[in-house]
């Protein structure tokens, strides 16, 4: 099933309707919605994901937004957590929790998911593995336990080898894996 494109920025309004004055008729014989600056729907619902994954083209979903798409959680987040690159400019929205990651790992493990229709890049479910040992004394100890314990469910459809491949990127490598030994497999 192919993707269906409903949220547009204003470059793609320019290109497709060729002008700012036909963008704003087209708004105002409600053909086009505006959503927010410089974000458009060619409906006038559309979903919250699809608009941060629009206007952050670039980002990669992580942290706890990734670990509830991923199903390792039903904690809803309250925040879309997502990554950037370090040269990146910090966002300003209400809605979006960014951290900054250098360019050697910022690409490891990213992969493409479709949520409610929404294609997003997102850290795969080995990469996840290793952020969430980095990160494991920031988590609430029972998040923490519940994420563990649905990796162990999950541990029979990973690649363990690509779980290790993405530690060596990081300098404490050895210990990841360790924690990752004792606590999943």
């Amino acid at each position: 099933m192919e993707l269906i494109v409903m949220i547009l920025t204003y470059k793609d309004c320019i290109e497709k309707y060729g002008s700012d004055h036909l963008l704003k008729k087209e708004i105002a014989e409600g053909r086009l919605f505006q959503k927010e600056k410089g974000i458009y729907s060619l409906q006038k619902a559309c979903s919250e994901l699809e608009i941060i994954s629009v206007k952050y083209p670039r980002s990669i979903f992580t942290g706890e937004s990734a670990f509830y798409y991923h199903s390792l959680t039903d904690v809803i987040p309250d925040y879309y957590c997502i990554a950037t690159l370090r040269t990146d400019s910090r966002i300003k929205d209400s809605r979006v929790k960014q951290s900054f990651v250098k360019n050697e790992i910022f690409e490891v493990g990213m992969t493409k998911m479709k949520r409610n229709n929404v294609e997003i890049n997102i850290y795969s479910l080995e990469r996840m593995l290793i952020e969430l040992m980095r990160f494991r004394s920031k988590l609430p100890f029972d998040y923490y336990k519940e994420i563990i314990s649905n990796y162990r469910n999950k541990a029979e459809t990973m690649d363990f080898a690509l779980v290790e491949e993405y530690a060596d990127y990081f300098k404490n490598a050895e210990k990841l894996k360790d924690m990752i030994q004792m606590e999943v497999l």
